[in-house]
């Protein structure tokens, strides 16, 4: 069997856990062909994974900065509000709002800032004239635990150059966003965040049944793996904005599966659903349902679609018995006409801080937790195979009712 060494390649499945306050955060990564010889990674890691084979693990600790170059280590630096300037990249009307992330590059007169500049930086305080941003990485002054198992192994043919490839900076690219600054709520709520593109009405938008994939099969899959984490036999369900397919794990025998949808088609052809009901959430968040009915409620690919998200939250928690959880899963796709505002506007990690403060919003969950999975293999036969390599990534948000 083959062992890792400085002539090997191999595919190693990273995870890094963290947290931020009570909640807990993985975010994990497939990493595809990594070379012994020529790509970087932190030197402990590499000594650890000297001479593993395909399925061994280690584990890893750093200490808050322990991961990250001295200039990821940066102290929120002060600036007149008057440089922070949205016109450089073609974004006028761009405002700071405490605890969002921007492109460095719409910084005026910083120094070693450029406007092609696409790295984040966080805005920490807006205060009349002046503002304070943090330019270093978000999970700097974290506690991390990184695990990583290893996969394939194979002997390196040959070597022919070229660039070597940074796995941490990989694996930690927008890693952080999630969480609020210095345990300061990031502000969501500015502008009109839940206003669309089209605020026709949605049951017309959705009158047509779309029967789509709306993940690839590789994120699917994922799904239906992060929902079978915490369903199991014998519980009742509700299938959140339901379409033709619920992503629910197969194989497990439950009592009930109701879909709460918009097109009566798609739920009728849904074989996971015991009963469903046609229901506009955006125009009335108060479901038909009783109090305390259900083990678990999922929402796959569609919680970036309320205009009321907190109301929405509140009732499924009103309808989860208590300790049940509510797990939310999404992606980097959707219909954008209908999704919110603010959803177009935030990174995709930052999107789990905002669905994290439509949990917090409710003051009804416990145990929060986000997951993250990116560089998983695209499938072949997807129809986006060969212009996307990689699968859709796929984040998810959960919560236990209190």
């Amino acid at each position: 069997m083959n062992a890792i060494g400085p002539n090997a390649v191999a595919d190693l499945f990273f995870q890094l856990n963290w947290s931020s306050g009570d909640i807990r955060h993985t975010d994990a990564y497939a990493g595809r062909m990594v070379n012994f010889w020529r790509d970087l990674l932190p030197p402990r890691l590499k000594d650890e994974l000297a001479g593993k084979k395909p399925g061994d693990r280690i584990d890893i600790s750093f200490e808050p900065g322990g991961l990250f170059e001295e200039g990821n280590l940066k102290k929120p630096l002060s600036l007149y509000r008057h440089q922070f300037d949205p016109e450089r990249i073609a974004a006028p009307g761009l405002l700071p709002r405490m605890g969002r992330f921007y492109p460095k590059g719409l910084l005026k007169d910083v120094a070693g800032i450029f406007r092609a500049n696409r790295e984040p930086f966080r805005c920490v305080r807006v205060n009349n004239g002046r503002l304070e941003v943090d330019l270093g990485h978000p999970l700097a002054d974290r506690a991390l635990s990184l695990s990583v198992t290893v996969g394939t192994v194979n002997p390196k043919r040959e070597e022919r150059g070229g660039g070597s490839r940074d796995w941490m900076e990989t694996i930690t690219q927008g890693v952080g966003m999630q969480a609020p600054w210095r345990g300061i709520p990031t502000d969501f709520s500015a502008g009109a965040p839940f206003a669309r593109q089209d605020e026709t009405d949605d049951a017309a938008f959705y009158a047509a049944p779309r029967m789509v994939q709306h993940l690839d099969d590789t994120a699917s899959d994922l799904v239906r793996e992060i929902y079978g984490r915490f369903i199991r036999k014998g519980m009742r369900v509700l299938d959140l904005m339901s379409s033709w397919q619920s992503h629910l794990p197969e194989g497990i025998a439950l009592r009930q599966v109701t879909g709460i949808g918009l097109n009566a088609h798609e739920l009728r052809h849904n074989d996971a659903l015991s009963d469903y009901h046609v229901h506009d959430l955006n125009a009335d968040p108060a479901m038909p349902l009783p109090d305390g009915g259900y083990d678990a409620a999922v929402c796959t690919a569609s919680v970036e679609y309320l205009t009321a998200p907190m109301a929405v939250f509140a009732q499924v928690a009103r309808v989860l018995r208590p300790g049940g959880v509510f797990i939310a899963t999404f992606s980097n796709r959707w219909f954008p006409p209908k999704a919110i505002n603010i959803w177009t506007q935030l990174h995709e990690f930052e999107r789990m801080g905002l669905v994290l403060a439509y949990f917090q919003g409710t003051d009804a969950f416990r145990d929060l937790q986000t997951y993250s999975v990116r560089g998983l293999d695209r499938p072949r036969h997807d129809k986006y195979y060969g212009q996307l390599w990689q699968a859709d990534p796929v984040y998810a948000v959960w919560g236990r009712r209190a």
